[in-house]
């Protein structure tokens, strides 16, 4: 999920607890035998994309609660942030990592990132958020549905019916709008290619769209169709999509690759409150994804760390989750502000891959998406 909408926020590299709070943890104390012991540390330290996000009243009552202070070490989009994680394998960044979703999961646990943890409130997670429920190595945080967002007033002013599905995209009169984020950089680019497959099928076999030959030669005519393609979500919705309020609308792109909980950001904070958001969802261009949280491996501060994923998944944080990061939280209790359900769009069934078949086949994809668009 973040705009998303989880990404409409901007980025929380350290919390608004303060740096001199951060800097709260060490320190020693004296045994016994005149020696001295290290004094747990009281930072916990949290790795994750660019767009987490929390009100600093929720970070300080988990203080409050725990007496841990939160630390945030943002590393780009979700992509990027997964293949550093794998990178410092052993010696992590950090104590817990929030951002992997069901599209790079399997890269994640393969590599053995996590320490099995089981967070309370899990019995408020439905099932099929629960992808990895038999291990606890992760706990599921949100969920989202990445789709192509567009802005109103453009084609308002261009008098040009929006699209409504991946066909669409490929037509005429759609030529030079769109901007989606890489694939093997991006996690809402890599849903974004998933969402294709699932439409289209892969290689031959089409499920009675546009194409004809699958998703890759539904790309081949996206790309001739003048599709943009940047390295992560920020770039895309804020640099480059004309609605964005946090990039002042001084992008030339009337189509993004966002959320569909994405228009919420563009209202907040607006009086009076308009009857219609600025921007709204290609509801025939979605995929849902799945945000998830763990304990990282070698992390120093085991016990902040599991206080910390239980503070995630308490109703506390998950009911600031959609008006910071614009996505849905896990728990099936927790309730949606009003902004959230009047100008979000609930998607009932979205495409889909299943996980099994992400992780056979995600790399590959990848590689011949590259190829087939990159080149």
């Amino acid at each position: 999920m973040n705009t998303n909408l989880r990404r409409a926020a901007t980025a929380v590299v350290a919390t608004a607890l303060g740096a001199t709070a951060l800097a709260a943890c060490g320190g020693s104390g004296d045994k016994a035998d005149g020696s001295k012991t290290a004094t747990p540390s009281k930072t916990v330290t949290l790795v994750s994309h660019d767009s987490f996000a929390a009100s600093p009243a929720v970070l300080k009552e988990f203080t409050k609660e725990t007496g841990y202070t939160v630390k945030v070490l943002a590393g780009g989009d979700a992509g990027a942030a997964v293949n550093q994680a794998i990178l410092s394998k052993g010696h992590p960044q950090g104590d817990v990592f929030f951002g992997v979703d069901n599209t790079l999961l399997s890269r994640a646990l393969d590599n053995d990132l996590f320490t099995p943890y089981e967070a309370k409130g899990l019995d408020q997670v439905p099932a099929a958020l629960q992808l990895d429920k038999d291990k606890h190595r992760v706990t599921p945080i949100d969920s989202g549905d990445v789709c192509v967002n567009y802005d109103r007033k453009y084609f308002d002013a261009h008098k040009l019916a929006v699209p409504a599905t991946f066909d669409d995209l490929i037509k005429p009169e759609y030529k030079n709008l769109l901007v989606t984020e890489n694939s093997a950089t991006s996690s809402p680019g890599l849903a974004f290619q998933l969402g294709t497959i699932a439409k289209y099928g892969d290689g031959g076999t089409s499920q009675g769209g546009a194409s004809g030959g699958g998703w890759q030669d539904y790309w081949k005519k996206l790309k001739a169709n003048g599709v943009e393609v940047v390295d992560g979500w920020e770039q895309a919705y804020n640099d480059r999509f004309s609605g964005s309020a946090g990039g002042k609308g001084k992008g030339d792109k009337p189509l993004v690759v966002s959320y569909a909980s994405s228009p919420p950001a563009e209202v907040l904070g607006v009086k009076p409150q308009p009857a219609q958001g600025p921007t709204g969802v290609a509801t025939g261009t979605c995929f849902r994804q799945i945000e998830f949280a763990g304990l990282l491996k070698g992390g120093k501060n085991d016990a902040g760390g599991k206080a910390l994923l239980d503070f995630l998944l308490s109703k506390t944080f998950q009911q600031d989750m959609p008006l910071q990061m614009f996505v849905n939280p896990a728990r099936q209790d927790a309730a949606l502000p009003a902004e959230f359900t009047k100008y979000g769009v609930k998607i009932d069934t979205p495409p889909t891959v299943a996980p099994d078949e992400i992780a056979k086949n995600r790399d590959q994809w990848v590689k011949t998406w590259s190829s087939l668009v990159l080149k």
